[in-house]
């Protein structure tokens, strides 16, 4: 069910329709395009996080550490000189996979809440150590780029170029998860998640796939921090503090766990929230008005967004019909699912 709609036509189209959005983005009135570049990072990172939550699922709470961390990565390499854009972006994605590695080695022989603390406690070591590395991470004030490097010559000071840039980068993310999840390996994390014990009594080395989901949505992370941060020309302590890590987890629960293109949405809402409604008279309450979004679509859509549209659209429709050995009686038969 919530593979419905990222395989086949299906995904192909939807895909396309969260691809032509994208382009049209920046020109929709009162969108700036550096918030675009921002909705497209964020939509990426949630992407990414869905990989490990949806279809393994292992809830982190330490998702900034990638996020952020590669984020730093990238702006101290802008600040030490570095004008390579792809190289700089390359050290943020080289961080976040060895950060992954290191703490998915440790957090994957533990599930449920004691994997989700593992993940909050190493963030927030994290965390500590940008604050007080003042020379290398500016502490408090974080590190402000003048620039934001060059690819193969061309500069990328225009916000519109850099937008689309990152978008490129953002949709080859996304059809990169899609493969991942709908490829032989993600059906067997979709069978741990489902039953880890029988995928084990049947020779699967789960820590190992487990390690390995984690590892890939870690480094995904630290790419989408990358663009994030050199787009916009600041890298500071709000990237790796642990409200990041909760936010990613809500943009991913709003758009629905398990379906890929589900938390692009749920990003696009909840980047969407803070940015509009902190410009109405009621800024000063923008929390409270996500909070209560947050709570209306839980209760009304437990499935997220696009999940309960899933569940709602694809699911097999149950019917009465006679049956044939017994006319005067009726039996439910399920339809085929639509193609």
């Amino acid at each position: 069910m919530t593979l419905a709609l990222i395989q086949g036509r299906r995904g192909l189209l939807a895909g396309a329709v969260l691809l032509a959005l994208g382009l049209a983005l920046p020109f929709i009135p009162g969108v700036y395009v550096v918030f675009a570049t921002d909705l497209v990072c964020f939509a990426l990172v949630a992407v990414a996080f869905d990989m490990l939550l949806g279809f393994t699922g292992l809830l982190s709470f330490g998702h900034a550490l990638f996020w952020g961390g590669g984020a730093y990565v990238a702006a101290i390499l802008i600040t030490r000189g570095v004008t390579s854009f792809p190289l700089a972006v390359l050290g943020g994605v080289l961080y976040s996979l060895v950060a992954a590695t290191l703490v998915g080695a440790v957090a994957v022989h533990r599930s449920g809440i004691f994997f989700a603390m593992i993940t909050l406690a190493i963030a927030e070591i994290q965390y500590f150590f940008a604050f007080q590395l003042v020379d290398l991470t500016g502490g408090e004030n974080g590190l402000n780029l003048t620039t934001r490097g060059t690819l193969f010559g061309l500069s990328l000071e225009n916000d519109y170029v850099y937008y689309y840039l990152a978008l490129a980068v953002a949709a080859l993310g996304t059809a990169l998860a899609v493969r991942i999840v709908t490829s032989p390996f993600g059906a067997v994390l979709a069978a741990m998640r489902e039953n880890e014990v029988r995928a084990r009594s049947i020779g699967y080395d789960t820590n190992l796939f487990k390690l390995a989901a984690f590892v890939m949505s870690g480094t995904l992370a630290g790419l989408a921090g990358a663009l994030y941060a050199l787009g916009n020309r600041l890298a500071g302590l709000e990237g790796v503090d642990w409200h990041t890590s909760g936010a990613i987890v809500m943009m991913t629960i709003l758009g629905g766990i398990g379906t890929i293109y589900g938390p692009i949405v749920g990003a696009a809402i909840f980047q969407s929230l803070e940015f509009f409604v902190s410009k109405t008279p009621i800024g000063d309450k923008t929390n409270i008005v996500m909070g209560l979004v947050f709570a209306i679509v839980i209760l009304v859509a437990r499935r997220g967004i696009v999940g309960e549209i899933l569940t709602r659209a694809f699911a097999p429709r149950k019917r009465l019909v006679e049956d044939e050995d017994a006319p005067d009686r009726l039996i439910v038969e399920t339809e085929p699912e639509p193609v």
